[in-house]
Formats: C-alpha cells, sequence, structure tokens
C-alpha cells in the first residue's frame, strides 16, 4: 500500500485540479463505454440524441467530443486511446465497443446487451484489470433488438445469455490488463482463452488511435501514427511528443499485422458524399472482415491496430504483449516484452494486493474482502473524459455545417458557461456516460478511502464557475442541466472530510464558499410560495409518485416533502461545515452557523404548520396545491415520506445559549417546540452530558414521529426487505394508490423489479426496488442518532417481532442485509445474480460482479444499468464500516460548537 499511496500523494491544489497531478495519473481508463447516443454528440433539430448517432453509425464516425473503446485506456486530456477490438469470424462488424439497445428499441429503457467487468484497479491506474465474454457465434445483434422490441413493459427484459450465445460454453474470454513500469510506460498484455468444445480462431486487434481534435477547426494540427521497425508504431503528437507503440509476436510466433486508417467519418457510406480519405474510420474493419483496399499501404494515419489470429484448441490460452513509451526507451526493442516486462506486470500486481489487504477490515470475510476490491475497481475504472462545451455545441463549429437553429432555445441552451474538459466519476460508462450532480456526490465518499485527492476534486470541480451556473444552480446530467438533484454536495463535503481525517480545512472552505451561493439559489428559486416549502421535480427519484414530478399534468404546485426535507438537511450540513471552519479559526463567523440554523428552524416549522405530516400513517407526504386553492395530501407510502427524518444535528450548550439570547426564528422554534429552557430539558433528560457541556439532539421528525416513521421503515410488509430498505412499501402490493383530481385520476402500485409505466425514468424504477443511495442515508442518521442516545434508546426491530434492539445494531443489520445482495449464501447463490444460473453457478462467471443501479425489492436481484459502480459502489464504504474499518458514518457530523474532525471521532460500537 505504501507504494502506491505514494503515486496518489499531492494530488494537486484544488484550483489546478489534474494539471497539478502526479505523473501517476497521466494515463488511466478515462475512456466512455458508449459516446454515440450521447447529448454532446447530438446535432439533430429535434434532440433525439439515441437516434443521430445510432449504433450502427458508431464504427464509421468521427466523434466530436470524446472516444469509446472496449478495455479503454488513454491520457487524461483523450488525445491519444489504447483499446480493443475483436471479431469472431462470424459477425458483419468487429467488436470495437459493448453493444446495447436505446430507449425506444428496449421495453425498459436503454440496456447493454454484453458481459464485461473491472476486475481490478489501484487510484494511479499503475495497475488495472478487464474481462469480456465474446460469443463465437454470430453476435445477435437483430434478435435482442426484435425480441426486446416485441415485449412490453410487464415482460422481463430479454438479455444476450437467452439468446443462446454461449450454450455448449462457445465463447472467448478475454482479459486486458494494464501495469506501468513508470507514469509514461504503459504495458498491456490481453490473455484470450478459448472456453468452447472445439478449436476456433479469434482476430484481436489492440487498437490506439488519437481522438480528432482536427476536424472542427480551420488550421488545426494533426498527428500522426506511423508504422516503424518491425511491430512498432511511431507517435507523433504536438503536446504528448513522441512515443512508440510495440507489440509482441502471436504465440505462433508470427508478428502482427500493423493496419493503419484515419479517425475520420466514412462520409461515403453514412450520407453518400464523395469520400474524404479512401481509409475512414472504419477501414480496419471492412478489410479486416472483408478484405477491402482501406487502409493506408503507406502505414500512416491517425488509428492503427496490430491484428492477430489465433487459433487456440479447447480450453487454451494464449497471451499478447504491447507497451507504450516515449520513443528511444531501454530496454531495446526486442527485450522490451520479455523479463522486464514481467518483474513489472508481478510487481504491481502485489502492490495491488498489498494496498487492498490494507484497506480490509480484520474482520471481513474473504467474500467480503473480493466484493470490495471489485466495487472500488469499478469506482476507479469509471473515471471518464468528460469534454462538452455548450456555447461551442450550440453554436457548431467553423469548419462543419451550422446546427439546427432550433438547438438555440432547446437543450441546455440557457447554460452557456458550462465548459467541462476534465476527468469524472461516471454513474455508469455504458449507460450514463455522463456526471450526474446527486450520484457524483456518493461516489465521492466511496472514492475518499482509496483516492480523497480525487474524491475532493470532484466536489470542487461540480462547484467551479465552468459548472455551476451564475444563478447559483448546480447542472444535473446532461439531459437536462436544468434538472434539480437532491443537494447532498455539503453533506458529501463533510463525509470525504471526515474520511481523509478530518483536517483538509481548505477544501472544505472552498466547498463551502461555492456552496453559499448553491443554497441561495434553492431558497429564491425553489420555494415558489417563499413559505420554506420546495418543489425540485422529480429530484432524482424518477417515477416514485402517481404523476411525473417534474411535469405536472395538473396546473398548480406540487409542494415536495423530500425536497422540504433535502433542505433541511442541506442547512444542518452548511451549519455543520460553518462550525467546523469557525471552530478551527477560519472563516466563516459564527453568524453562518446561526444563519443555517435559522433556515434549519424556517424549514422545520414549515414542515410541520403545512400538514405534511400524517400522524395516523406515520409519515411525511406531499402536497398538491391545485390551481383552485386545494390542498390534496399524496399518500403514497414511499422514501419521500421517509427524507425529513435524514435532517439531524447535534447542538452544544454554548451554541443554544448563543441562539436563545439572540432571540430570533432559532430561539422561537425551540421554544415552540418546549426546547428552549435549558434545565428543563436536562431534567427530562433531553439535554446529555455535563452542565457547560450539553448537547441537544435537533431533528426535523422529533423523538415521538421518528418511532412512528421507524415502525414503518423496519416493517417487513412494508420497507424492510431482507436486502434494505424498499424505495416504496410493499403496502402498495396489495393497496393500489388512486389519486383523483382536476379530472385527473393516477395510480401507483408496488413494482419490485422493473418499471412497468413510461414515466420519467426510462429504466430506472423507484416504485419497490432497493436503492443504495437512500439506503446508506438512513443508515447513516441512525448512527447519528445512536451517538447521541448510546443504549438507552431502542425500537423493535422489525417491526412486531417483539425484539428490542439498540439503534446502532439495526443500522448494523441494514449493513448486513445491503451486503448480503453480493455475497454467495450457504446454497452458493448470490442475490446479485437473480436467477440467471450462468452467473450463479459457472466458475468462469460467478465471482465476476457488476455493481447495479438498483436491486429487486424481494429477491434483491442486481436490475437497472448494470455497471453503476457509482453510488452502489457505496457496498465498499459499508463493508469497511460494517467491521471497524472506519469510524462510523454518524461521526461525521460532530456536534455544531463541539470538538470537530480528525481524531476526535469515536469509534462507535457494532453488536
Amino acid at each position: 500500500m505504501g507504494a502506491e499511496r505514494k503515486r496518489t500523494e499531492g494530488f494537486g491544489r484544488l484550483e489546478d485540479g489534474l494539471l497539478q497531478a502526479s505523473d501517476w495519473y497521466l494515463w488511466g481508463p478515462y475512456m466512455s463505454e458508449r459516446q454515440w447516443g450521447t447529448v454532446r454528440e447530438d446535432y439533430s433539430p429535434d434532440g433525439e440524441a439515441w437516434d443521430y448517432l445510432p449504433h450502427d453509425h458508431a464504427r464509421s464516425r468521427a466523434y466530436r467530443w470524446g472516444e469509446d473503446g472496449l478495455a479503454g485506456f488513454c491520457d487524461v486530456h483523450q488525445r491519444l486511446c489504447l483499446g480493443l477490438a475483436l471479431w469472431n469470424g462470424r459477425d458483419p462488424i468487429l467488436k470495437e465497443r459493448a453493444f446495447g439497445l436505446t430507449g425506444g428499441e428496449a421495453n425498459h429503457g436503454e440496456d447493454v446487451k454484453e458481459y464485461w467487468w473491472y476486475l481490478d484497479a489501484l487510484p494511479s491506474h499503475a495497475w488495472n484489470r478487464w474481462r469480456y465474454h465474446y460469443p463465437q457465434a454470430p453476435f445477435p445483434y437483430a434478435d435482442l433488438r426484435l425480441e426486446n422490441g416485441r415485449r412490453g413493459k410487464l415482460d422481463p427484459e430479454y438479455e444476450l445469455l437467452d439468446t443462446g450465445a454461449f450454450d455448449h460454453d462457445r465463447y472467448w474470454i478475454t482479459e486486458v490488463c494494464y501495469a506501468k513500469a513508470d507514469p509514461a510506460d504503459v504495458l498491456i498484455t490481453v490473455t484470450v482463452t478459448n472456453a468452447g468444445p472445439d478449436a476456433d480462431t479469434l482476430h484481436v486487434l489492440p487498437t490506439v488511435w488519437f481522438r480528432n481534435t482536427w476536424s472542427w477547426d480551420a488550421d488545426a494540427p494533426k498527428p500522426v501514427l506511423e508504422g516503424g521497425l518491425g511491430t512498432a508504431v511511431t507517435v507523433a503528437h504536438p503536446v504528448l511528443g513522441s512515443l512508440e507503440l510495440i507489440a509482441g509476436d502471436g504465440p505462433d510466433g508470427a508478428s502482427p499485422a500493423a493496419l493503419f486508417c484515419e479517425n475520420e467519418t466514412n462520409v461515403a457510406r453514412l450520407f453518400g458524399a464523395a469520400p474524404a480519405t479512401p481509409y475512414p474510420k472504419d477501414g480496419i474493419g471492412d478489410h479486416v472482415i472483408s478484405g477491402a483496399a482501406t487502409v493506408n499501404p503507406d502505414q500512416r494515419g491517425t488509428r492503427c491496430a496490430f491484428w492477430y489470429r489465433l487459433t487456440l484448441q479447447p480450453g487454451a490460452t494464449a497471451e499478447l504483449r504491447l507497451r507504450l513509451r516515449p520513443s528511444g526507451s531501454a530496454p531495446d526493442v526486442a527485450s522490451a516484452l520479455g523479463t522486464a516486462f514481467e518483474q513489472v506486470i508481478t510487481r504491481r500486481r502485489a502492490e495491488a494486493d498489498e494496498f487492498y489487504a490494507e484497506l480490509t477490515p480484520e474482520g471481513a470475510t474473504a467474500e467480503e474482502a473480493m466484493v470490495m476490491r471489485q466495487a472500488f475497481a469499478g469506482m476507479l475504472w469509471s473515471k471518464q473524459f468528460y469534454n462538452y462545451d455548450v456555447a461551442r455545441w450550440l453554436e457548431g463549429d467553423p469548419t462543419q455545417p451550422p446546427p439546427p437553429a432550433s438547438r438555440r432555445g432547446g437543450r441546455n441552451s440557457r447554460w452557456r458557461n458550462f465548459d467541462a474538459f476534465d476527468i469524472m466519476s461516471m454513474p455508469d460508462k455504458w449507460e450514463y456516460p455522463w456526471f450526474a450532480a446527486w450520484d457524483l456526490a456518493f461516489h465521492c465518499v466511496t472514492l475518499a478511502h482509496v483516492d480523497p485527492a480525487f474524491a475532493k476534486y470532484q466536489l470542487v470541480l461540480l462547484c467551479r464557475e465552468w459548472f455551476q451556473h451564475p444563478n447559483g444552480a448546480l447542472p444535473a446530467y446532461e439531459w437536462d442541466f436544468g434538472d434539480v438533484n437532491p443537494p447532498v454536495q455539503a453533506w458529501a463535503a463533510l463525509e470525504v472530510f471526515a474520511i481523509d481525517g478530518g483536517g483538509d480545512l481548505d477544501f472544505l472552505s472552498r466547498v463551502f464558499d461555492k456552496l453559499l451561493v448553491n443554497f441561495t439559489w434553492w431558497v429564491n428559486l425553489e420555494d415558489a410560495g417563499g413559505d420554506n416549502l420546495f418543489e425540485g421535480g422529480f429530484l432524482g427519484l424518477d417515477n416514485i409518485g402517481p404523476l411525473d414530478r417534474s411535469h405536472l399534468p395538473v396546473g398548480g404546485v406540487l409542494e415536495q416533502s423530500d425536497a422540504t426535507g433535502w433542505m433541511a438537511f442541506y442547512a444542518i450540513a452548511m451549519a455543520a461545515i460553518a462550525d467546523v471552519l469557525y471552530r478551527s479559526g477560519r472563516r466563516p463567523a459564527i453568524d453562518l452557523v446561526l444563519k443555517f440554523l435559522e433556515h434549519f428552524a424556517a424549514i422545520t416549522e414549515a414542515i410541520d404548520g403545512q400538514g405534511m405530516w400524517d400522524d395516523a400513517d406515520g409519515l411525511y407526504y406531499d402536497r398538491l396545491l391545485t390551481p383552485g386553492g386545494t390542498a390534496v395530501p399524496v399518500k403514497v407510502r414511499s422514501m419521500v415520506g421517509i427524507i425529513p427524518a435524514l435532517a439531524a444535528a447535534v447542538i452544544d450548550e454554548p451554541t443554544l445559549e448563543r441562539s436563545l439570547a439572540l432571540g430570533k426564528h432559532f430561539a422561537g422554534f425551540l421554544d415552540r417546540r418546549g426546547l428552549g429552557d435549558l434545565e428543563k430539558l436536562a431534567e427530562r433528560g433531553l439535554m446529555r452530558g455535563e452542565q457547560g457541556n450539553r448537547r441537544l439532539l435537533l431533528c426535523v421528525a422529533g423523538i415521538d414521529r421518528l418511532a412512528k416513521i421507524f415502525a414503518k421503515l423496519f416493517d417487513e410488509q412494508e420497507f424492510l426487505s431482507p436486502h434494505g430498505l424498499r424505495a416504496l412499501s410493499a403496502y402498495h402490493r396489495d393497496h393500489t394508490y388512486e389519486l383523483d383530481v382536476e379530472g385527473l385520476r393516477a395510480t401507483i402500485d408496488y413494482e419490485p423489479a422493473e418499471s412497468t409505466t413510461a414515466m420519467f425514468g426510462g429504466n430506472s424504477n423507484w416504485r419497490g426496488p432497493l436503492w443504495f443511495p437512500l439506503n446508506y442515508l438512513v443508515i447513516n442518521v441512525l448512527e447519528r442518532y445512536y451517538r447521541f442516545f448510546g443504549d438507552e434508546l431502542t425500537f423493535e426491530y422489525p417491526t412486531r417481532s417483539g425484539h428490542q434492539m439498540t439503534i446502532d445494531a439495526i443500522a448494523a443489520d441494514l449493513q448486513d442485509r445491503l451486503i448480503s445482495i453480493f455475497l454467495a449464501g450457504a446454497d452458493g447463490r448470490r442475490p446479485c445474480f437473480g436467477g440467471t444460473e450462468r452467473l450463479q453457478r459457472d466458475p468462469a462467471w460467478k465471482d465476476n460482479l457488476v455493481f447495479s443501479e438498483y436491486f429487486h425489492g424481494d429477491n434483491g436481484a442486481g436490475l437497472g444499468a448494470s455497471h453503476q459502480t457509482g453510488w452502489t459502489g457505496l457496498i465498499a464504504d459499508i463493508i469497511r464500516r460494517r467491521h471497524g474499518g472506519v469510524r462510523p458514518a454518524g461521526d461525521v457530523f460532530r456536534d455544531i460548537g463541539g470538538e470537530t474532525g480528525g481524531e476526535a471521532g469515536q469509534q462507535g460500537r457494532r453488536p
């Protein structure tokens, strides 16, 4: 672990980020799994990104804003890219990128139809390991489109395994490993195994190419790749300098052929226009498959592949070696792929073992250690070069046809300030190959365990002037920057600050300054009535209600208990940051601590006064205010009604006394809640500690309401499932909710798997499955409650079981339920794999994990985006916390006014 820590230390000043990072960050897995079908590449008049650049065009069209590929690796500015192409001798095209269906083609939204895994990675990317399974039979592109198109919302998805493509084990196992001898010397192994019963041939084409940076501006310099001595390709780039990519011989001793073309659009194929070059982007593929004269015989271009033809017997394995390094490096080309190569690979693998051995808590099982390591690997592989200059995108490029006039008032047209050119953590590099604001906050919590500097950099980056709107809004996600995501960044900043040891006050101060502006935006623009009841649309919860909360089908306003609860949560987090900075002798003054306590008080009283709480049901509900002035509660039992309970903090006695002395809103709020007399509070046991150092728990819900909320939350017939907390109560399985207002009738029932509605959300479903972010926040606040009450407060858990449990024991059980999703049970089956027998039983498959977007509400099967190691990567954090590898999440929120950060946190008790 020491060697890796040295590589990742000194990530750089937050001001400059990657420009000042360690040289070890120069090369990494910064390439998307899918660039086609993205908003960035969409220049259509109607904004239909999936149709404008479909999968069929991807191999032939030069991308404008980024690149994609299998096992992609590139430099931090994606000038030079490395990837893998395969051909089984039967497909009509090379396998150069993962195939999947668009939202219109699939029955549950966009969906990738391939099997690959991120098995290992170090933060510096000195070691990365990737695996892919490729059928030997023709890839069933048409079958997947036709059958999924035929199926409806109530049918299961038709997956690649369902097509029979892997029957009789007729497939290739391909693993790619990247290892660095030094920051500029990248070693690559491609290992291929014939898993089938017969001898077969696989064409393997490791590929190197330049991102097209020359077609968009007149006189832009164009780099060149050129054939060199033997199997060496020289790389000449005005910024990267002179490099060479060398390739070893195949297992039969034969040298691969070097094939060259240009990373230029095949305008003849796509548009029937005169060819701009006889060697376009798809030239290598056409040459390999049909022998077309579409590769440059002069061995020059901007795209090059080494063509290996491997014929392997059943069960046989072949290894290919390549190396990218500065030109003229030692050792010489002949020995660069020999013993020294093997020594680097062995050393980097051992360093990865050491790194994760030290991260693994002593009490974790071998299975948990494997889950944790693969989750961290997925997080590190999911970094991506993200390039999107909205003003340039709206106006078009000087050398290209102008974009349609409709885009000037369309998607993201109000975000001309947005200009991203950086490495960012993605939710899923195929289904969501663009950042999402609230996803990113959870990513950072996990990343902080392995690369805290990069985690901090991500949170600061989102608030920079070229991301944050001048009005203070944070960009939500690429499809609509103006949508509103839950404001969890302040909370995430505190978590990252604590995981990193609680000492980086510069980071905390920088984030706080930016979030002050964002908080003000929320107060000014997301509170239509000025009554501290907030709107916000779907707020990342997609279809959780009976109405599309971003586009109400009736007039009026939807006052959202979750938006209002999130703002109370935001206010408490900002108060905590302000207090950490104040107590540490940094700006801001104590006034800002009290400012956010004032906001918290106003929001809490608004929730109390406007009928959002239903005492009989023990939940908070949204309210729909119709144009006629009627207030209609939307009585859906969902996580929307739990979120207000997440806002809780502990206030110390001196801060309370200051607020009471001022006599402002917060003091009045305490008085109206019966909390204004500290001595009486102490007599009632609501103040804890020795006089002068007492503490008060402050929460939106209050203890009485918390008991009712928890009774619902911990009920196995409602929210509590064997594998965590459902997003929607199973109560609605037998009790469909109907909303009838202003002539509109809408219903919602319990849907534990894929969504059965076309309502906003695509393949996403919040109507019953388990989602990691809200499960994590519930556990987080439970630990905070335990820190205040200790063993004195217990709850029945599960509800109606008769078992009383302390709050920390409940939090630990919820952690265990989430962890169990990925663990092999006594029967050897992992819940995350559901009923897919090959994934459950086959030794070549069963230990390769993906971390899905969400999970079946009853059985824990993985659903939605299949590689969303983003917020589901929280499982690595959960495993570490469960076994005492890091202090409890509740300790992040130190007493407001009390000790802060560093070693002040106490190690929590665990049953």
